[in-house]
């Protein structure tokens, strides 16, 4: 149970809270660039839990369960953290929104489609979504660091937008795969 890629997942569980501490408001660029940095080590770490678990034959059936709660507690929390501290304002608000909606629905379609042993696998555009998302959100963290370079906030926000779009995309595909076995 408590094996390397375990661990590592458990870990970007745990460092949550310690990245929602960093982006508390009044945030100084120190701490978005701490933020960032913890950011990208929790990103590395979500690569190598499960390259390590394959590689070594060591998947568990906890850290199946762990790794997307890990994912989607990371990306909620700094969603939500970017909207509190207006690093994503106004009209963007929607395309954070609509990742959350997204991620919250697939989740319980997945356990429902699971509960009927239906397996949804993860599409090449559903890696492309979750590639903008985290390139996204690194960049509206990193923006807060660099404040001299506005284009990285301009970054964060047009790939926060292509993340929603794509988001919409997948989102929709693993509904229809649900909604047939919903009879």
């Amino acid at each position: 149970m408590l094996t390397v890629p375990n661990l590592l997942t458990l870990s970007r569980i745990f460092a949550v809270p310690l990245l929602v501490l960093l982006l508390w408001p009044q945030p100084g660029w120190f701490d978005f660039a701490l933020a960032f940095g913890l950011y990208c080590l929790m990103g590395i770490t979500d690569y190598f839990d499960g390259y390590l678990a394959r590689a070594n034959g060591a998947v568990s059936k906890l850290g199946v369960f762990l790794d997307p709660i890990a994912d989607k507690i990371m990306v909620a929390a700094v969603i939500l953290m970017l909207i509190f501290i207006d690093r994503i304002e106004g009209v963007h608000v929607v395309a954070a929104i609509v990742i959350l909606l997204r991620e919250i629905t697939v989740s319980g379609l997945r356990e429902f489609l699971a509960g009927l042993q239906v397996s949804v696998p993860v599409t090449r555009l559903a890696k492309w979504k979750t590639t903008f998302q985290l390139v996204a959100l690194g960049g509206l963290i990193l923006a807060g660091a660099v404040p001299q370079w506005p284009w990285v906030q301009d970054v964060g926000l047009a790939s926060l937008w292509a993340a929603a779009l794509l988001t919409l995309i997948t989102g929709w595909d693993y509904l229809r795969v649900g909604i047939k076995h919903m009879d």
